[in-house]
């Protein structure tokens, strides 16, 4: 091979705001390459950092160098750190290629003494020359120019793939171009893409499975101008189809795996070493931009998920991925007038899905109104529900509206709906099938406008079976249901709760706190939280209480979630078992001495009557415990 007379460096621009734009790199210093000026080549790309990617000359050689970028560097489809650089080279930063180059025009590609295997090339190189005028550019460099525009206008996967195609049948004296897409599975691609120039039979879209396993598992090139002379003669779909000459070229990266397949039935068309090195140039390009387009379409997506979600009104926190879906149903859910059904555990924040549903839908502004089934008896809930008329029951003296007729226009949520009495069922039935009610001691029935959205902890379909359910109410409720996943399954939010509610009650506390110490924040990220948000919020309450430094200590905390940090509660029962067990019965106890009435209960604890329904839930107390008191 004639050595060259000098070295040229330059990057190529193929894709982005300067495409075809061509860069002199100065060999006796370093070149860096990034957003903001002192580089030397500036691109205003948002995916490129302000100091991206740097090229040096070390010896006879070039080395890149990635500088700590946010998005990395890319060399012919791999993520690099340091890498030495040569002719023909791709990079890409950001969504922008560049083509390195390095050679003249003087300089010989191939050695005219080594063979050239003409059905499998491992490696290959690709002839390029560059002149001042980008007008006179020889054909090669005209091709990587015109489909690097291709690359930077393409919207689409889609479109971009057909355009290619395009490009390569008017260089490459083919039948067919096609570029395949697969995934794990070499079996079934995942997409295909062709183009035929003349063929139209019913073999168009048949492609050999041996060849495109070949190519993609050996990652290599292949070419051949005649199948029956080469070791493909064995491929049946190739015989079928008449096809005498071949050519693919494989990209395999990090997000992608493919191909460009290429062929041709007429004996009179024929692949020259020079195809096969365009080919495997374009080929790079390919794989690199499809993979940018696919990444780009999910950014998209997770763009206009994240819009969607930013238009909820909603006073509920979190972060982790299943709040973000939480969120996104709530926006579909709350566009419309269907019932919901909110299951998830105590203290997990089911009336606040409730409420997000109301005040994202075209009811917000207008009634608002909760029942908690729970804590009622069953005469005094027939009531509440649907009201009644003077007169009706001792003590009726007025006429009074039930919670769904003051809801009317707006919306019914009715919390702990697992525990609503079995003789209510079927009037609540009537409500959700005909939208009507008709008061206790009434005789008139009355049109309702509302939506109801009810919430249980318990599971329904296992009340159903045992018959303390009915199963058409079941089903009437169960239209769209949404889970409210527990704090456990949300460790990412904790922390961000807990400042939350450190904002919330310090000043009302008559403190000052700035945050959580290390300590703390370990001993609330290992706990699990059986009583969930709620608990999350008496945790930090207490805590703001009890502590008297700037920070929540550990100590602030109570005993069973700094237990967790010394002992394993599930091998060791340990204390905050007992201390669980010795208050589930004294508030049973209380219960029972009161004749389960929960307001004396709560008076002879010295606790409100709101606190003693949420300990009830935290310590895991079930109504049926209470109710054989009452």
């Amino acid at each position: 091979m004639p050595k060259a007379e000098k070295t040229n460096p330059r990057l190529i621009i193929l894709s982005g705001a300067k495409s075809s734009e061509i860069c002199m790199i100065n060999d006796t210093k370093s070149f860096t390459v990034g957003r903001v000026p002192g580089n030397q080549l500036l691109l205003s790309d948002q995916g490129i950092s302000r100091h991206h990617f740097s090229i040096r000359k070390e010896g006879n050689c070039f080395k890149i160098e990635d500088l700590k970028s946010h998005n990395g560097t890319f060399v012919n489809g791999v993520k690099i750190q340091e890498l030495p650089l040569k002719h023909g080279d791709f990079i890409r930063a950001g969504q922008t290629e560049l083509l390195f180059l390095t050679k003249t025009e003087s300089e010989v590609i191939f050695d005219s003494e080594n063979d050239f295997d003409e059905d499998l090339v491992t490696k290959s190189e690709i002839q390029l020359s560059i002149e001042e005028n980008v007008s006179n550019l020889p054909q090669d460099l005209t091709m990587l120019v015109k489909i690097g525009k291709t690359i930077n206008e393409s919207k689409d996967a889609e479109t971009l793939q057909k355009q290619l195609l395009e490009i390569i049948l008017e260089i490459i004296p083919a039948e067919r171009a096609a570029v395949i897409l697969f995934g794990e599975d070499l079996d079934v691609p995942k997409s295909v893409c062709v183009l035929n120039k003349i063929r139209k039979d019913s073999q168009q879209n048949s492609f050999s499975h041996k060849v495109i396993e070949r190519v993609l598992t050996g990652k290599v090139a292949l070419m051949s101008n005649d199948i029956f002379q080469s070791n493909l003669e064995t491929s049946e779909s190739l015989i079928s189809s008449k096809i005498s000459c071949l050519l693919c070229a494989p990209f395999i990266l990090s997000g992608i795996k493919g191909l460009i397949y290429l062929d041709s039935t007429s004996p009179l068309n024929k692949f020259t070493e020079n195809h096969l090195q365009q080919m495997t140039a374009i080929a790079n390009l390919v794989g690199a931009s499809l993979e940018n387009s696919g990444r780009l379409e999910a950014l998209k997506l997770e763009n206009e998920n994240l819009q969607e979600i930013a238009r909820i009104e909603t006073s509920m926190i979190g972060e982790s991925q299943s709040m973000k879906a939480l969120y996104q149903l709530i926006s579909k859910v709350a566009q419309t007038d269907s019932t919901v059904l909110i299951l998830g555990e105590s203290g997990s924040g089911k009336e606040l899905v409730a409420r997000a549903l109301h005040e994202n839908s075209s009811r917000d502004g207008r009634p608002f109104v909760a029942l908690n089934c729970a804590v009622l008896n069953e005469n005094l809930l027939e009531s509440d529900l649907f009201g009644h008329e003077r007169g009706a029951f001792t003590g009726a003296m007025n006429q009074r509206k039930g919670k769904i007729e003051q809801a009317h226009g707006g919306t019914i949520f009715l919390d702990e709906i697992g525990e609503l009495p079995l003789p209510l069922h079927a009037n609540l039935l009537r409500v959700l099938q005909e939208r009507e009610i008709e008061r206790v001691g009434g005789s008139r029935t009355q049109k309702v406008d509302i939506r109801v959205i009810a919430a249980t902890n318990r599971n329904l379909e296992e009340a159903v079976k045992g018959g303390s359910f009915r199963q058409d109410l079941f089903f009437r409720l169960n239209v769209v249901p949404i889970r409210t996943p527990p704090l456990r399954e949300r460790k990412k939010d904790i922390l961000l709760l807990a400042q939350h509610f450190i904002n919330k009650h310090a000043a009302r506390c008559k403190r000052t706190v700035g945050g959580v110490s290390d300590e703390a924040k370990k001993a609330l990220l290992s706990y699990n939280f059986p009583g969930n948000v709620r608990e999350l919020e008496n945790i930090i309450e207490r805590a703001i209480v009890l502590g008297s430094t700037e920070k929540l200590l550990l100590e602030d905390l109570p005993l069973e979630v700094i237990e967790l940090m010394e002992t394993n509660k599930d091998s060791l029962p340990g204390l905050y078992e007992q201390l669980k067990t010795i208050k589930q019965q004294i508030i049973l106890n209380a219960l029972k001495k009161n004749d389960g009435n929960y307001i004396e209960a709560a008076l002879e604890l010295g606790v409100h009557t709101n606190n003693l329904y949420r300990m009830i839930n935290n310590l895991g107390i079930k109504i049926e415990q209470t109710r054989r008191f009452s």
